[in-house]
């Protein structure tokens, strides 16, 4: 059977763009606010809080690893004492290699990694879209030997740096998400992984993206009735099945045509069309644009 989680992370294609070791002290407090960027912190010592836009407060504690797939705005700061009001990155202070904030005479109260990945998939919004807005890991001390391997490697200015980054964030990314897959995470793809009955019909999926599926064969593969597993389905998801297996399908499509150079109607044959000429239309009105044309202008900017 296909793993999801694997493709979705495989197409999403993420890569090193920043990492850096901050150590605060006293009463402190900085706001961040992207444009989507993933964004990672792992917690080396003491404690802090996270506030990320719409969700609630994440207090994060020695060995905590936190990820944002898709950072909008958020805030950390000190939890004890009361954190003062944002702190200006002109007064972050570089010493011994790492980003000092807060007070520079009190004692640190927490150390931690933090950066942020790129995605280099133009599809990036539509598979981060599968995932939660926020993954919190505990207790993984496989996690934690995977950011040190990072932090190494970002520092070092050795041959291949950014490939083996790049395979390092990719293996850190899959094994927060797989580690947090059991726990109560917002709808998505980690959500429906964590139901064995939807896992079942997930990796089928998956597997055979070009088979006809419906929803009552998607239903018998997960041993559920219709009108159960839809509701099971979009409730942990947060989409309906054949509308998650159009966007699968369409991500699949874009990936054939910019990096397979296959032609329309093989990439329609291979991602469940019967025709060209129907594949074209789903692809217009998913993409914005026909496959012809989509494959030209992505191969022009390559």
């Amino acid at each position: 059977m296909s793993d999801p989680l694997t493709e979705v992370v495989g197409l999403l294609k993420p890569s090193a763009a920043l990492s850096k070791q901050v150590v605060a002290a006293g009463a402190w407090r900085v706001r961040r606010t992207e444009v989507g960027q993933p964004f990672y912190c792992v917690v080396l010592d003491g404690s802090a809080l996270l506030e990320a836009q719409d969700q609630p407060p994440l207090l994060l504690e020695r060995g905590d690893f936190v990820l944002l797939p898709a950072a909008q705005q958020f805030t950390m700061s000190s939890v004890s004492p009361e954190p003062l009001e944002d702190s200006d990155p002109a007064h972050f202070v570089l010493r011994d290699g790492l980003l000092h904030v807060g007070d520079p005479q009190a004692t640190p109260n927490a150390q931690t990694l933090l950066g942020y990945c790129a995605f280099g998939s133009p599809d990036a919004r539509l598979l981060v879209s599968l995932l939660p807005q926020q993954v919190h890991v505990r207790d993984q001390p496989r996690l934690a030997t995977l950011v040190a391997l990072v932090r190494d490697e970002s520092r070092a200015q050795r041959p291949a740096r950014e490939v083996i980054l790049a395979r390092l964030l990719e293996v850190l990314l899959i094994e927060a998400l797989r580690a947090s897959a059991d726990t109560g995470a917002s709808p998505g793809l980690l959500r429906g992984l964590a139901d064995p009955r939807l896992a079942q019909a997930l990796r089928g999926l998956h597997a055979a993206p070009g088979h006809p599926w419906s929803v009552t064969e998607l239903a018998r593969t997960a041993a559920l009735s219709r009108s159960a597993f839809f509701e099971r389905f979009q409730r942990a998801v947060g989409v309906a099945p054949m509308e998650y297996l159009l966007s699968w399908r369409m991500a699949l499509a874009r990936d054939l045509l910019r990096h397979q150079g296959l032609g329309v109607a093989e990439v329609a044959q291979r991602v469940g069309y019967s025709s060209a000429s129907t594949f074209t239309v789903a692809f217009t009105r998913h993409v914005g644009q026909p496959p012809a044309r989509y494959a030209r202008d992505t191969a022009h900017a390559a």
